[in-house]
């Protein structure tokens, strides 16, 4: 689940509309929020034509801000509120996390004790990994799998069950060894998931709603990727689609539900920040959680190599960083934050803590502009810390305009090196056959009366039309192009002439992380 930045929105969609939430009396009011909030966000959603958004702001115990912007659909009248739910995509992990910990202190589950304790059929590729993986190992991305490795099998929606999700991961060879680098991804969530109801005797969506939700009082959220949009104050989920920004079909495949499913508002987002930043305190005074599990959840354990970043926001350059139970860990002018962002189709979104200061910030986008959720969160951090005002807006709108220059180059780059005399190898129709891969499964390649067609046996939408490039290497054209993930198909031959076998990557470099193409591994079935 991956972030695109876009750019420029007309006016006429940011309405403003405040949320109705009970009001601190004044002896009792938090530092107030940006004075500019309301303008900056109308100038942050006009730049990157995002119609509808919210934000949630909680500082010490106290909701500071709830608040909803702009539209829930393009074109339409329905305006986003405090209430409105936005897919929240990976902040969903830290749920995940928090149902583990909750597992730990009934004394049903041990952070450190081998997930096949619990789970006696489970397996990594590797057996030395299998034995070893521990239950933490699971949210903290360092098995040794690829960025994003397997989520093909969920992503876009497929017909495999969570179950046989989780056994195929055996088959997926690990891109580095056992907890030796931070390599993001989603399917290890599912096996917390699975987890969790192994040793509850709930379903992950059951247990996270009776044990976190309704304790909390997030009464307006849901555990569903299957229900976005299906309430009557859903935000529709947008998206750049060759060019325009326009209502895309929303995720709503509930694999994903332990890595990404939740639905939820800026109201309710806001409640769980104040449990989270008051260790584990609900507003009625009983626990959650306690304090041990807030320093569990909370200590880094895989350390993220530190990049530069561009010259603009050199002064935000962290000295540490790490991933720790379902957050992101480093520090932001000297303060430690936690932090983590989400990105279904159509939606992203970002959730930031400064525990030292018991701060929160939440930004629900119904586009995909990663650009305007760091916009705004820096905005309102920056407002707290005291520190001058940066112009985030200009910069991030000249950091998108940089990638896409750099994405188009790339392109550019390959067309330009492309052999356009040459011609396939082989009669088209040599190419078609069943395929397979060992963990993703099957996939046909057919002839028809305009060429050849390629579709993922388990994945509907994956339907596409091979376009030749060069050689033996042809261009799925995803006939859905909402998808925006073309992949080179390129067919090896053995010394006579048949298939040896095919492999794939992305066409584009802005192509989302979880189109695992490139660890598959096709071969003939004869």
């Amino acid at each position: 689940m991956h972030l695109a930045s876009r750019s420029a929105l007309t006016g006429a969609m940011l309405a403003l509309s405040a949320a109705v939430l009970p009001t601190p009396s004044a002896a009792q009011k938090a530092p107030a929020p940006p004075a500019d909030l309301d303008s900056y966000v109308t100038r942050v959603m006009k730049e990157f034509q995002v119609p509808g958004l919210s934000v949630a702001i909680v500082k010490d115990g106290k909701v500071v801000v709830a608040k909803g912007y702009g539209v829930r659909e393009l074109g339409k009248p329905g305006k986003v509120d405090a209430h409105t739910r936005f897919g929240i995509a990976s902040n969903t992990k830290i749920f995940t996390a928090t149902a583990l910990a909750l597992l730990v202190e009934d004394g049903k589950l041990e952070w450190d004790a081998p997930v096949i304790r619990y789970l006696p059929a489970f397996a990594m590729y590797d057996p030395y990994v299998t034995r070893e993986i521990t239950v933490r190992d699971l949210l903290v991305h360092r098995s040794g799998l690829g960025l994003g490795a397997g989520d093909l099998m969920w992503w876009p929606s497929s017909d495999y069950s969570r179950d046989e999700i989780v056994q195929r991961l055996r088959y997926i060879k690990p891109a580095t060894s056992f907890r030796s680098a931070y390599a993001y991804d989603n399917v290890l969530y599912s096996v917390a998931g699975e987890v969790i109801q192994a040793v509850s005797g709930q379903s992950w969506e059951d247990f996270v709603s009776s044990r976190i939700l309704s304790k909390i009082g997030m009464r307006g959220s849901n555990v569903y990727a299957s229900r976005a949009t299906k309430g009557d104050n859903d935000a529709i989920p947008h998206a750049e689609i060759e060019g325009t920004v326009r209502p895309i079909t929303p995720f709503a495949n509930d694999n994903v539900d332990p890595a990404g499913g939740i639905n939820s508002s800026a109201a309710d987002m806001a409640r769980w920040l104040i449990v989270q930043l008051d260790s584990g305190r609900v507003a009625d005074g009983s626990r959650l959680f306690s304090p041990r599990s807030t320093r569990q959840l909370w200590a880094m354990v895989t350390p993220i190599p530190i990049g530069d970043p561009a010259p603009e926001l050199a002064a935000l350059r962290p000295q540490f960083n790490g991933y720790a139970l379902g957050l992101g860990v480093r520090d932001y002018r000297g303060r430690k934050i936690l932090t983590h962002t989400g990105g279904l189709p159509g939606y992203v979104s970002q959730v930031t803590m400064i525990p030292s200061l018991r701060l929160g910030v939440v930004v629900l986008t119904n586009q995909e502009s990663g650009s305007a959720f760091q916009s705004i969160t820096y905005h309102v951090l920056d407002h707290y810390l005291g520190v001058p005002p940066t112009d985030y807006v200009s910069i991030y709108s000249k950091l998108d305009a940089r990638q896409a220059a750099r994405f188009d180059s790339v392109t550019s780059a390959a067309s330009t090196a492309r052999d356009s005399a040459s011609g396939p190898s082989l009669p088209l129709e040599r190419y078609a056959g069943k395929y397979t891969d060992p963990w993703y499964g099957e996939i046909d390649i057919e002839r028809d009366d305009d060429g050849l067609v390629i579709r993922f046996a388990h994945t509907p939408a994956l339907v596409g039309d091979l376009v030749h490039w060069q050689h033996d290497t042809f261009v799925a054209r995803w006939r859905d192009r909402e998808l925006r993930a073309d992949a080179y198909v390129t067919f090896a031959l053995n010394p006579d002439g048949t298939i040896a076998h095919a492999t794939m990557q992305a066409v584009s470099p802005a192509t989302d992380f979880s189109y695992d193409f490139q660890d598959l591994f096709l071969t003939r079935v004869r």
